[in-house]
């Protein structure tokens, strides 16, 4: 429940438009989707291109169930367990095998893309809605690995470790701001 009423009332005309701009719009997808390109950035090598594919794969795939299904209360605890995921991940320089890091990226990008999809305005054309997130999505993969590799080596242990306080932060936000 993480974006503006705004985002929920267009037109099929903006379909692309609108599934562009919904990942900006909740600042758990901003953060998750900037960290994971980070992260892949951390981890080095292949993870540079697998991490992003997984992520957007999987949220793809998580977006089509999403729009068949509306039922997201399960989908907001994984999106919370990605946030704790990515940061732990970053805070401790956590560096798994590439199918480790690849399968987490994936989960995160499954319960992200669900949650896309299930708020997908109606009157959408869902794969254009969906292209919109997609290429949304892979530019913030982008802008994280780029960040994460613009950054000496003697800093970017101190980015990842910064970045992993404020994903930590941000989630524990989320978990007392019910009560």
């Amino acid at each position: 429940m993480a974006h503006p009423a705004a985002f929920h009332s267009m037109d099929s005309g903006v379909a692309a438009q609108a599934g562009f701009l919904h990942p900006f719009a909740g600042l758990d997808h901003l953060l998750v989707m900037v960290a994971a390109g980070l992260w892949a950035a951390q981890i080095g090598g292949r993870a540079l291109w697998m991490l992003p594919a997984s992520f957007v794969g999987s949220m793809l795939l998580g977006g089509s169930l999403g729009i068949l299904a509306s039922n997201q209360q399960l989908i907001e605890h994984g999106i919370l367990a990605s946030i704790i995921m990515f940061a732990v991940a970053l805070g401790m320089a956590w560096r798994p095998s590439l199918l480790i890091a690849s399968l987490c990226a994936g989960a995160a990008g499954l319960c992200h893309g669900f949650a896309h999809g299930s708020e997908m305005p109606v009157g959408m054309i869902p794969a254009l809605f969906l292209a919109g997130m997609v290429a949304s999505t892979a530019l913030l993969h982008t802008l994280g690995v780029i960040l994460g590799l613009s950054f000496r080596r003697n800093s970017f242990p101190i980015v990842c470790r910064a970045t992993g306080l404020l994903l930590l932060a941000f989630a524990l936000s989320q978990i007392i701001r019910p009560f």
